[in-house]
């Protein structure tokens, strides 16, 4: 049989997904919900399945729709790309038993580290040291409650089966924690079909720094160096960059070893993310393993100069790294930045709508992961991602000057959306001297009134 993936992804990871494919020569299935009927990658796709309706639970997470659709046209390998169905064990286990490969690790691997709680338990297990929280999943409120009680408020409640900073919950006391559980239990099973929570003492002010891994089917398993991640709003990352500023190189090989024997430990194969948090006194604590593909991978990608996607494709259809660690280098400094569909000044509200035009920076060193055109209908049922912009510069500083013209160029009207408020951190004394933590976007806010937003935006 020829080879065929099926993307079973939408918006811009989905047209990453086919660019890489392309690349190798193999042809590509998209799959689509009603909603994204006229969405870029159905178009860029060779041949495209509509799989249900705007739903996600009716299309994107419909594992019996997917399986149709890539049986129906002959795909012997299924890209998930990251959220949906990318780290659902049930999902990797039927892609396998119809033997399609699945561009990402075994079933069996996925059931252990694409459970948190279950990833936990592995790296403790490891020597590795875990933030402070229950030892497996909470079952209700009560049993909730009193792990809160025991390690102490604040904490914070998570899905086990989550990822992309959904499923999270930060509460300060037991009235907080009831309300929070509900909802983030809902929230967990409308985005990952899996209600399963934990609980996990939240620290004050740490950085997010996390590591890319790949592995092979061989045994080979290198890292690419970490990325730091703290830069965040309502739990999800807003801006990443590589390598991490003001880390040190002892933290840097620690981080580095640390996730390779971590992902030995469990036979890990394809391209995955270990994720840690650093606290100020530069000790770190494993957070979880994410066993996908990552928003933020450009990053990686652009000072390593190794393409991540397309290893894990090459991976997926047995085929060996063709590099080793002493062989992985870095260059210069890299930096992304979300452009959402959002109101920074609404709470980060979604805004959906229509795009009436787009203007794309570029110029060397300038990288823009999109799925947006002119006359593009923002559907308000998906995650409110437009557009990755990427830089690549000599230097830290180089970086941030860069960024600060790419954002300068990129334009896009109809919708409201963040690009000038990247654009003020971009200028934001602490980011500019690397002094960021995960409480950076509530200081950052504070500092920048809506009056002097308001004119800085006209």
């Amino acid at each position: 049989m020829p080879n065929k993936i099926l993307v079973a992804n939408r918006g811009e990871i989905a047209v990453r997904i086919i660019r890489a494919a392309k690349e190798l020569g193999i042809p590509v299935v998209a799959v689509h919900s009603t909603a994204d009927r006229n969405a870029l990658h159905v178009k860029l796709a060779d041949e495209a399945v509509c799989i249900g309706s705007e739903q996600s639970k009716d299309s994107y997470l419909n594992i019996n729709n997917v399986l149709s659709a890539a049986i129906a046209t002959g795909c012997n390998a299924i890209h998930p790309g990251y959220g949906f169905l990318s780290e659902n064990t049930r999902f990797a286990e039927m892609v396998e038993s119809c033997n399609i490969a699945f561009i990402g690790p075994p079933s069996k691997v996925i059931a252990m580290v694409g459970d948190k709680v279950a990833a936990r338990r592995i790296a403790a297990e490891n020597g590795v040291p875990v933030v402070e929280g229950s030892e497996g999943v909470i079952d209700d409120v009560e049993a909730g409650l009193k792990v809160a009680r025991r390690i102490g408020y604040p904490v914070m409640i998570k899905a086990a089966g989550g990822g992309g900073g959904r499923g999270i919950a930060v509460v300060n006391d037991d009235e907080s924690f009831a309300r929070a559980f509900a909802r983030t239990s809902l929230e967990a099973e409308s985005s990952f079909g899996d209600k399963s929570l934990y609980v996990e003492k939240f620290l004050d002010r740490p950085r997010h720094i996390e590591v890319q891994i790949l592995a092979d089917k061989f045994g080979n398993v290198v890292h690419l160096g970490e990325r730091d991640c703290s830069i965040q709003r309502r739990n999800q990352k807003l801006i990443e960059e590589s390598p991490g500023a003001n880390i040190s190189d002892l933290l840097r090989k620690k981080l580095g070893a640390t996730a390779v024997r971590l992902a030995k430990a469990v036979g890990y194969v394809s391209a995955g993310t270990m994720e840690f948090l650093v606290d100020a006194g530069g000790d770190f604590h494993f957070i979880e393993m994410n066993a996908r593909i990552q928003v933020e991978h450009p990053v990686t990608e652009w000072v390593t100069g190794i393409d991540i996607v397309r290893e894990q494709i090459r991976i997926a259809y047995g085929n060996e790294l063709p590099f080793r660690q002493t062989d992985v280098k870095t260059f210069g400094h890299a930096i992304e930045c979300r452009v959402c569909a959002e109101d920074p000044m609404e709470n980060f509200r979604p805004t959906p709508g229509v795009i009436t035009s787009v203007i794309l920076p570029g110029g060397p060193g300038v990288r823009v992961d999109t799925h947006i055109f002119a006359g593009y209908e923002i559907p308000p049922y998906y995650d409110s991602l437009l557009a990755k912009l990427v830089v690549h510069a000599p230097t830290r500083k180089d970086a941030i000057r860069k960024m600060r013209t790419a954002l300068e160029q990129f334009v896009i009207d109809g919708v409201r959306n963040n690009i000038e408020y990247l654009y003020l951190i971009m200028h934001d004394p602490e980011f500019v001297k690397g002094q960021i933590d995960t409480g950076f976007i509530p200081r950052f806010a504070a500092t920048i009134g809506g009056e002097r937003y308001a004119r800085f935006a006209e």
